[in-house]
Parts: structure tokens; C-alpha cells; sequence
């Protein structure tokens, strides 16, 4: 298996430490003036999302993660399970809803997702980060009606509600940023 010492630390490097995948968020080398130089790291677990702080002394080695990031496509959600497909091989996989976590509002079928897969299990589903959708359902505008900020809530075809001017209607088709989730555009024809 690879491994990286630790003056080959860079931020995005996926290591294994305790079992679990982290990804390096921040590297921090610190020689102070008596005794030996050290990186401090800051982590975050894959898995969990959770972030921890490590140090590790110069010249340490730690095992890398056989982790990627692979493109595919959204098919389905079958009530437990979303379910995506490479769309050169047609391999499917299952990702649960910790997993998807807040994404599941933005997927819509056909769409092509980001997995982060960790021995052929994934870990995180990223979706697109603008994805177009239909409005379903949201108050009709009025003319002159901008007492309240000049936006209105509607709801999109997956269930997600955002945020919309007051000249978006039922039926209109909008770009959402999905980092954000707030409206971008209006989708022509």
C-alpha cells in the first residue's frame, strides 16, 4: 500500500489514519527553535464529516486512502437507497442516506453526480453544482409588490424550495446553485 510522508502533505490528500479515511483540509509545518519540526493537520473524516486536528512529527508516514472521485449518473431512489451508474461501464451503486446527506433535493434523474468512493462503497454524493428545475408550485406575482425583498418561495420538482423573483411562475424552468441553493437564472425554452 502508498504512503506519504509527512513534507508530502498538501491539502485534498486522502490518508488513513485509525482505519478511516480523512482528507487533508489544512497543513501547517512548524520547526520551532529547540526540538523537531512537526506538521500540524487538520482533517476531515470522509465518513463522518467530522474534523480533527493531529500532529505529526517530521518524518512520520501514514497510509494513503484508495479513495476516488468518480462521475455518474442519478437513476433512481428506491425509498432507502439513491441509486448512480457509470456511464461508461453501466456498474451501479447504492449510496445511503448518510451518504447523500442535504444533496437528495437536488437530484434529479438523468443528472451526473460526483461519488467519492472508498473500497467500492460510497462515502459522499456531491450533486452538480447547478442543476436546472422546474417550479411546481409557488404564489402568483403581483405588480408593485415588493414590500417583502423583492423574492417569493417555490417549490421545484424535487420537493426543494427556494427562493425566486417575483416574475418566475409555475411551469418555468430555473438554474439553481446547489452549494447555496439559491435561484441563479431562468432556463429558456
Amino acid at each position: 500500500m502508498a504512503t506519504y510522508i509527512t513534507n508530502e502533505f498538501k491539502s485534498g490528500l486522502k490518508v488513513i489514519l485509525d482505519g478511516d479515511p480523512f482528507a487533508i483540509i489544512e497543513n501547517e509545518f512548524v520547526k520551532p527553535g529547540k526540538g523537531q519540526a512537526f506538521s500540524r493537520v487538520k482533517l476531515r473524516n470522509l465518513k463522518t464529516g467530522r474534523v480533527v486536528d493531529r500532529t505529526f512529527k517530521s518524518g512520520d508516514t501514514v497510509e494513503a486512502a484508495d479513495v476516488v472521485e468518480v462521475g455518474m449518473q442519478y437513476l433512481y431512489n428506491d425509498g432507502e437507497f439513491w441509486h448512480f451508474m457509470k456511464s461508461d461501464t453501466f456498474e451501479q451503486y447504492a449510496a445511503d442516506a448518510t451518504a447523500i446527506g442535504d444533496g437528495a433535493k437536488w437530484f434529479k434523474e438523468q443528472d451526473l453526480c460526483t461519488l467519492t468512493l472508498w473500497n467500492d462503497t460510497p462515502l459522499t454524493v456531491t450533486p452538480p453544482n447547478f442543476v436546472a428545475l422546474q417550479v411546481t408550485d409557488t404564489d402568483p406575482g403581483v405588480r408593485g409588490d415588493t414590500s417583502g425583498g423583492g423574492g417569493k418561495p417555490a417549490t421545484l420538482e424535487t420537493g426543494a424550495v427556494v427562493r425566486v423573483p417575483l416574475f418566475i411562475d409555475v411551469g418555468e424552468t430555473i438554474r439553481v446553485d446547489t452549494r447555496t441553493g439559491e435561484y441563479v437564472a431562468r432556463v429558456k425554452g
